[in-house]
């Protein structure tokens, strides 16, 4: 067997030729060609004769062969192609403007989405900038078909990525459980942005749209889906419940004697906490609350009453319960919960849709710890591009595997 075609079995390139193979510093140099004569151009891949010129000694790098850096050398011409002009030809082994093969992409894609930043690197033997660049020439080839088709229930979550209240919007599909769409910022703006992409008639398809209370995000969402119902996110509801709890139990504890403050003294993750998760002593640290501290015992059950409510499935019911509950809230005489009432009868709507659908926001606050942990074993992010392509790597549904021969 000749050592050409021995080469081109064991490196396994497909419609192309071997022409021969040397040694340099960085390992094996292969010589390669397409086997069509005739180039074919990268952008419209119809062939052309006419050759504008060439490139002599062009490198790919290839994957390593048995810890041996490998690369492709090739002669490139550049066409000129009647319909795109002057462009580079196609090569099998290589998307247009790579520096690298297929192979070597979607094993560097593969690593990207198991591997921290200092392994990858390493073991690869390139940048993380390097990195950023290949995953968005792989994303497209692993993207059949648009992912804003076919939207009806989404979800809408912001997500910091660098300190100085730097953000990332992204929008999570509840139906497939995937991230279809990230862009830089949090702001009204950049949901319109959204939704100019996603266009009038997939707007009007959408039937549900999970958000946290922020009025930018509620602005740019009934501006462009009027028919979408909008669902407040039930943690982000109860959320403010909590914070409010905290406010007055700090207040009290100002402004408690030393006995009333030695009975309030760690009590917050006992008033936190789920009645029934609550073990024997935080039990009796809530029965000493109530017997010490009226105000802050009432803003422990004004906390439980709002959980108890968005429990419930019946959506005349709990209407009821929550206006019961908003004019409790208000007489209260605690200004925390007296805000909150506001605030609750503000957007009623959109929490009682919570209760009519069981929809929230858990799928995307989920995929944003994914993100997050992403985040972290990358070391963190200088420019949005790189996390939006990590997000869509790891986090829209697709699975890639180790290149094997």
């Amino acid at each position: 067997m000749r050592a050409t075609t021995l080469l081109g079995n064991i490196l396994g390139l497909k419609q192309t030729r071997i022409l021969g193979a040397t040694f340099d510093d960085d390992g094996l140099v292969v010589d390669v060609a397409p086997t069509t004569r005739i180039p074919y151009c990268s952008s419209c891949c119809r062939r052309v004769r006419a050759v504008h010129d060439r490139y002599v000694g062009r490198l790919w790098r290839r994957l390593d062969l048995a810890a041996l850096g490998v690369h492709l050398r090739y002669t490139i011409r550049r066409v000129n192609c009647p319909r795109c002009g002057v462009t580079v030809e196609l090569v099998p082994w290589a998307e247009n403007q790579s520096w690298f093969t297929y192979e070597f992409e979607e094993q560097v894609a593969y690593l990207a989405q198991r591997a921290d930043k200092t392994t990858l690197s390493t073991l690869m033997r390139v940048g993380w900038k390097t990195v950023g660049a290949i995953i968005q020439r792989v994303l497209p080839r692993h993207q059949s078909t648009d992912p804003l088709d076919g939207l009806t229930h989404i979800g809408v979550d912001e997500l910091s990525y660098r300190r100085h209240h730097e953000y990332v919007t992204v929008i999570v599909d509840h139906v497939r459980g995937g991230v279809v769409w990230a862009h830089p910022g949090k702001n009204a703006e950049t949901l319109n942005t959204f939704f100019k992409e996603l266009g009038n008639v997939r707007c009007g398809q959408l039937e549900a749209v999970t958000l946290d209370m922020s009025a930018a995000y509620l602005k740019a969402v009934t501006e462009a889906s009027p028919r979408a119902r909008v669902i407040f996110d039930r943690f982000h509801v109860q959320r403010l419940a909590h914070d409010a709890l905290d406010e007055v139990r700090r207040e009290q504890v100002r402004e408690a004697d030393s006995e009333d403050r030695h009975a309030l003294k760690k009590s917050r993750f006992a008033l936190h906490k789920n009645p029934w998760n609550l073990s024997a002593i935080e039990v009796a640290k809530v029965a000493e609350v109530q017997k010490a501290n009226q105000p802050l015992y009432r803003a422990y059950l004004l906390k439980e009453s709002l959980a108890a409510i968005l429990d419930g499935r019946q959506v005349n019911v709990a209407r009821t319960k929550i206006l019961e509950w908003i004019d409790w809230a208000t007489r209260s005489r605690l200004r925390p919960f007296q805000k909150l009432a506001r605030t609750v009868r503000a957007h009623i709507e959109g929490i009682l849709a919570y209760v009519a659908t069981g929809l929230s926001n858990g799928r995307t606050e989920g995929l944003n710890g994914k993100i997050r942990t992403i985040t972290r074993r990358s070391f963190g992010f200088h420019s949005a591009t790189s996390l939006i392509s990590l997000i869509f790597l790891c986090c829209s549904g697709i699975n890639l595997k180790p290149v094997h021969r």
